[in-house]
């Protein structure tokens, strides 16, 4: 076979010789079954770049596919799973809703502002690609401690990434959340997730059917950028890491515009046969896993792709991740249909390869073969390891830790000013301040509430949607953080009057290579899965991102969970906040003294010890039915999942977005500091008017969930009298200055 390469690639003899591949991240295993792929012969240059990619923990899960089975990812609602660009789950009248959430952690550490950008866009065409419209983009953050200059550059240029993107593009940023732990030092989490509308019939598959269709490129020429950004993510940062700027690519949001919008014409056109978004591992993926998905071959001829830059080798053309591209396939009595609309829209279109029967991806370049791979070898023979798992040693000593043994705090009002100060607890308006929400008018609840809302156009019904994950909690006990990370979306999507549907997760974990952190993910897939077969939440769609580590070592465990709901009927429709003067307050479910990783815990500790929260699956399902039954019967006034900080941080939530205060009495056999910031699970508050709270109370007594009056609405201040001795008395608009002036006041 006849060879292109440039004077700076090695021969195949020299990559053997010298183990060039191990500076891909290719073992000398995987190199002998490359080998092997390949008849015998060594891999040149750009195949062993290809397979490189290919076989990345990020593109291949080789060491999380044995994880990622324990998953639930069917249910009658679901109409696409697992193996797509995106899942997709039916929401009634032939319509849909299709989500997704991706990392881009360690581009995000090396260079803020594209990293996140970036990891936005590639999203969004995620979305797209299946035929959806996207209408709401979250995202789920996490960095170190604000103190820190470094993660205050960090925090503030990835916010400002996101915000770039998402407001240029014109899709509303619409809910997320952001925790700060020193845990993230060096090592922020980037996680964004798209959700979008479509109709059944225009659901799209990444497949190249048809022998001999052409198939086509799509979007603005080929860079150097992001060469390699596949491996960069699968491997740990280092001080090398600064270095490889060139592994992040760089977006461009109004082209990703042009893009979407030709795209979604293209596929309204019925015209498509296949078409996949060229994410991580650029043209390779894109085109190995189209061939392969058909059950077919493909022909690349390099030359005709765009590129922007001169004397580009086929192994850069290859591997690069050049942000906006798609490719498609369509039959050859299309072509010019399908090129009139990318025209008609400044697009650049071009021919690159065509369909065949072999089974193999072949590149050709200046009228040379310069690669020929099987297309299985490349996306379906990684080899998959079954890495050994071992119990921590802090997970047996913290089992005779009790959390709730602290010396009782006295200063009340200054722990609740404590616990609101603290930036994870903090309102985040510096945040979503700087995203455009309400672009497209159609964002029902806007950032801060429980779940964002956005409304589905032409009908009564609206989608929430949320990203939730407790690390700490994962951190202390795996299967209990996973089912509670869960379990905490699904409340904030119910408390926002919505049916959960269904979840796409972010695995983000540290080295998997290490058997402490891969006893974390599996366990904490199954505490994931636990609840997602209690709650009726299949996993549609997903990302894993391993080797998240610092200096000090992994990251805590963060599953992140996104989740979209359904709700019926806009009426439905629920907020966090305190209505009116005079409305019940009423505490669902039952307060016990658990601190295991709380937030009261963090301030006064600075790291978790003991063991989390208990959660009971079935009471906590019981609640969440029983709490969407008695919104959907108009008894329910405003809604709040009790989390950070208890139901001190709670109240003063509700009563700040509210804008009122809230007198408040509870008779309780607990200490008052312990009644206040415990963090115990499947509690919400609750308000509704005086005329409703009767029946309200009797609903859930008829259901088995213990439902107690604690107070009225009313007033300026948050008072709290514990056993009829005041515990909390503060003016709400100054628990609101506390609260907002936080993050501002660090990143100063």
């Amino acid at each position: 076979m006849a060879q292109q390469l440039t004077a700076k690639e090695p021969t195949a003899e020299q990559i053997a010789e010298q183990k060039i591949y191990q500076q891909f991240g290719v073992s000398d295993y995987e190199y002998e079954l490359i080998c092997g792929f390949l008849g015998g012969r060594k891999p040149n240059y750009t195949e062993i770049g290809v397979f490189s990619v290919m076989w990345s923990e990020h593109c291949a899960y080789k060491n999380s596919k044995p994880i990622l089975k324990k998953f639930p990812t069917s249910g009658p609602k679901v109409l696409m799973g697992p193996g797509e660009g995106a899942g997709i789950v039916d929401i009634g009248d032939n319509q849909a809703v299709v989500f997704k959430i991706e990392s881009h952690n360690h581009p995000s550490a090396v260079e803020p502002y594209q990293g996140a950008a970036t990891g936005v866009g590639g999203i969004i065409r995620d979305i797209f690609s299946m035929g959806a419209r996207p209408v709401a983009l979250l995202n789920s953050l996490r960095f170190g401690r604000l103190e820190n200059e470094r993660v205050k550059y960090l925090f503030e240029n990835v916010v400002s990434g996101i915000a770039g993107y998402g407001n240029c593009i014109g899709i509303p940023t619409v809910a997320g959340e952001v925790n700060f732990d020193e845990s993230y030092e060096g090592n922020p989490l980037v996680n964004a997730m798209c959700v979008g509308l479509i109709d059944h019939d225009k659901i799209q598959r990444g497949v190249a059917k048809g022998v001999g269709n052409p198939v086509f490129y799509v979007g603005p020429a080929t860079g150097r950028d992001g060469i390699h950004g596949a491996t960069f993510a699968s491997v740990e940062l280092s001080e090398e890491s600064e270095e490889k700027k060139t592994a992040v690519q760089v977006g461009d949001p109004f082209m990703e515009k042009l893009v979407m919008e030709a795209t979604l014409e293209l596929i309204n056109s019925g015209i498509v046969l296949g078409i996949q978004d060229m994410g991580a591992a650029g043209l390779t993926c894109s085109s190995a896993e189209m061939a392969s998905k058909a059950g077919n071959g493909l022909e690349l001829y390099l030359d005709e792709v765009p590129q922007r830059e001169s004397d580009m080798t086929p192994y850069e053309m290859m591997l690069s991740e050049s942000q906006e591209r798609m490719l498609f396939v369509v039959e050859p009595q299309h072509e010019a249909q399908a090129k009139e609309i990318f025209d008609r829209w400044g697009v650049i279109c071009v021919k690159v390869g065509k369909v065949t029967d072999d089974g193999r991806l072949r590149l050709f370049h200046k009228g040379e073969q310069v690669a020929d791979m099987p297309v299985k070898a490349l996306v379906d023979e990684c080899p998959v390891y079954n890495q050994p798992s071992k119990e921590p040693a802090y997970y047996g000593e913290f089992a005779d830790v009790n959390a709730a043994d602290f010396a009782e705090i006295t200063d009340l009002n200054g722990t609740l000013a404590e616990i609101l100060a603290s930036p994870t607890v903090a309102s985040k308006e510096w945040v979503y301040n700087q995203y455009d929400y309400m672009v497209r008018t159609a964002t029902a609840v806007q950032p801060g509430s429980d779940a964002a809302v956005v409304l589905v156009d032409g009908t009564r019904k609206a989608l929430a949607m949320t990203t939730d994950c407790n690390s700490r909690y994962v951190y202390l006990d795996p299967v209990v953080g996973g089912r509670i990370a869960v379990a905490e979306a699904a409340r904030n999507i119910v408390c926002s009057g919505a049916e959960p549907l269904a979840i796409t997760d972010n695995l983000n974990f540290g080295s998997p290579e290490k058997p402490e952190v891969f006893w974390q993910i599996e366990k904490s897939a199954d505490g994931i899965s636990e609840a997602c077969v209690a709650l009726g939440t299949p996993v549609i769609g997903g990302n894993v991102s391993l080797y998240n580590e610092n200096a000090k070592g992994a990251i805590y465990p963060t599953p992140v969970i996104g989740m979209v709901g359904l709700v019926h009927d806009v009426d439905h429709i629920t907020t966090q906040s305190f209505k009116q003067e005079g409305d019940v307050i009423i505490l669902l479910g039952e307060t016990k003294a658990e601190f295991g990783g709380s937030e009261l815990q963090y301030i006064k500790q600075g790291a978790p010890v003991g063991r989390p929260p208990m959660l009971d699956l079935e009471v906590e399902k019981n609640v969440q039915q029983s709490l969407l039954s008695a919104i959907q019967s108009g008894l329910v006034a405003s809604a709040h999942d009790l989390s950070e900080g208890g139901i001190a941080a709670a109240l003063a939530e509700s009563c700040i977005s509210g804008g009122i205060g809230a007198k408040v009495s509870a008779a309780t056999e607990l200490r008052a500091d312990h009644y206040l910031f415990s963090e115990s699970q499947s509690r919400i508050l609750l308000s509704a008017t005086p005329e409703k709270a009767e029946e309200l109370l009797a609903h859930f007594a008829n259901r088995g969930v213990k439902a107690t009056v604690i107070g009225t609405v009313g007033g300026e201040d948050l008072e709290i009298n514990i056993n009829q001795k005041a515990a909390i008395n503060t003016p709400v608009a100054k628990l609101e200055r506390v609260w907002k002036d936080a993050i501002p006041c660090l990143m100063k």
